[in-house]
């Protein structure tokens, strides 16, 4: 139905029909445009590609509204320019990109596979860091600091929005992988870390961890003082609300964290994770793994196909 109505409104371009089983349920593989990937309100699953035509002059707004998706799993490019190639893979984010080859088939240990906001929140599959998910590290138990002065909405939100913070990156890795590809694996500052304590000294800690890691910490906690900090309790429910978080971190008894993590499950978008232990540094790095097919370079653009 999804193609028929594309059809009716001229947007198919193609459908490839062929000889089919008497049985069972098939689609034909269809080629439908559309504007770009604001028209994409939900995935598509089927073989189904969409294609979005645009002007040279519009890239940045296309990576905009790409990661304004809220999903980030995998992103494919094929061009001949280097420029180009780290001028999309420095703003995207994404968990991997894949230039001038298919984007399928990860490999363990040479393609780390794993997504950002919506598609992921950890460490990349087949990764250096991955075992350390699994390891559970020693939790730093407090008492939440109570206070009478309860902080609203939006004075945390208008901390939130002056900050001018663009992810940037800390380290990169070369992987090992097959001849005629190039795999590195870069680890990007996440963003802003919401610092709750859940005492003073904890949430200082976790300002120190959080710059040490290239994220900017906002400090909200009783007794807080000096800049990007607020004096005050935040209620948990208010982390249904806030936008322009990546990390929570809150070091605190199970009732607090219970809390948090119930509100920042329900939220809209992006997924943000919870630090509740010492991964904090961890969790304030994200991967980013780079594979670049090395032989489509130079003007060969026959080998930029797939097989049939």
């Amino acid at each position: 139905s999804y193609i028929d109505n594309a059809d009716r409104e001229g947007r198919l371009i193609k459908t490839v029909r062929g000889k089919i089983p008497a049985s069972g349920y098939f689609v034909a593989p269809s080629l439908i445009e559309v504007g770009g990937i604001k028209d994409m309100d939900s995935e598509v699953f089927g073989p189904v590609l969409h294609l979005a035509k645009f002007q040279a002059g519009s890239l940045e707004q296309i990576i905009e509204d790409l990661n304004a998706s809220g999903y980030g799993l995998t992103f494919g490019l094929h061009t001949r320019i280097d420029s180009r190639v780290d001028y999309f893979t420095g703003r995207l984010n994404v968990g991997n990109i894949y230039v001038n080859r298919d984007q399928i088939g990860a490999v363990v240990g040479s393609q780390p596979f794993g997504g950002e906001n919506l598609s992921g929140t950890g460490p990349k599959a087949g990764g250096p860091s991955y075992l350390q998910s699994f390891i559970k590290s020693k939790r730093s138990l407090g008492q939440a600091s109570l206070s009478d002065k309860v902080i609203v909405l939006d004075d945390v939100q208008v901390a939130l929005n002056s900050f001018s913070v663009r992810r940037f990156m800390l380290n990169e890795r070369e992987l090992p992988g097959p001849t005629g590809e190039s795999n590195i694996l870069y680890e990007y500052a996440r963003g802003v870390v919401l610092c709750l304590g859940a005492d003073l000294e904890s949430a200082q800690n976790q300002a120190q961890i959080a710059n040490e890691n290239g994220c900017q910490p906002l400090i909200v906690c009783p007794g807080a003082k000096g800049e990007n900090s607020i004096d005050g309790f935040l209620p948990r429910k208010l982390l249904t609300l806030l936008t322009g978080v990546s990390v929570v971190a809150l070091w605190s008894d199970d009732d607090d964290v219970s809390s948090a993590r119930r509100s920042l499950a329900i939220r809209e978008g992006k997924i943000i994770p919870l630090v509740c232990d010492h991964s904090l540094g961890r969790a304030c790095r994200a991967e980013r793994h780079v594979c670049v097919d090395t032989t489509a370079a130079g003007g060969n653009t026959a080998l930029l196909a797939m097989d049939e």
